[in-house]
């Protein structure tokens, strides 16, 4: 199977989705991808960072770390995109990174590639699938090949989305990822890297 390259591509704002990102990267190198994590910009006013203590503890610890940019998607032959629910859609911060790579799309250079996303919510109903649905509209414009786990492996049935991966957060944003959702992490990271291979091929 060809080398794949994985470009695991979030945005988070109180670390949820940044530790779901980590372990999607580790698990793709595990399944023998070189991969890029990439955090995209933070778009939110400073008044609204530090209005929120989780946030703004976040926001310093992470500030230095790589920024998407759109030679990653383009240099990707798997993309994993992870937000956070914002009323059961796409965070701004990420949508407007897909927003940017309007000259990338009219060359043809998303295409083709495989994609799929993580998210979480604070609710088990708050809106996870409806964000990962809104999300692969942006991948059926690209040309690209949604690779939704679906129910590929017994864990779906742990973990309960065929969408995606999905984490429940609580009303605090405190609860860690447990031992479904990092099955379903790896699964997902595995899956992507396989079917991408074989596209290559």
């Amino acid at each position: 199977m060809a080398n794949v390259k994985l470009a695991v591509v979030y945005y988070s704002s109180t670390g949820t989705i940044h530790a779901m990102a980590e372990r999607i990267a580790q698990a793709g190198e595990k399944a023998g991808a070189e991969v890029r994590l990439r955090q995209v910009q933070e778009l939110a006013p400073q008044e609204a960072i530090a209005s929120n203590a989780a946030w703004s503890q976040h926001f310093d610890n992470t500030k230095n770390e790589p920024k998407a940019t759109a030679d990653d998607i383009v240099w990707a032959d798997a993309v994993l995109f992870g937000t956070p629910t914002r009323y059961g859609n796409v965070a701004s911060q990420l949508k407007q990174f897909l927003d940017t790579l309007g000259p990338q799309w009219g060359q043809g250079l998303l295409a083709d590639k495989a994609y799929a996303g993580f998210t979480a919510s604070m609710t088990a109903h708050g809106g996870q699938e409806s964000t990962l649905l809104a999300l692969y509209n942006t991948i059926y414009h690209f040309g690209g090949v949604v690779v939704a786990p679906g129910y590929t492996d017994p864990l779906k049935f742990a973990d309960g989305n065929p969408y995606g991966v999905s984490h429940v957060t609580g009303g605090n944003n405190d609860n860690p990822l447990g031992e479904k959702e990092n099955a379903a992490l790896d699964h997902l990271a595995q899956r992507i890297v396989k079917v991408a291979g074989k596209l290559k091929d």
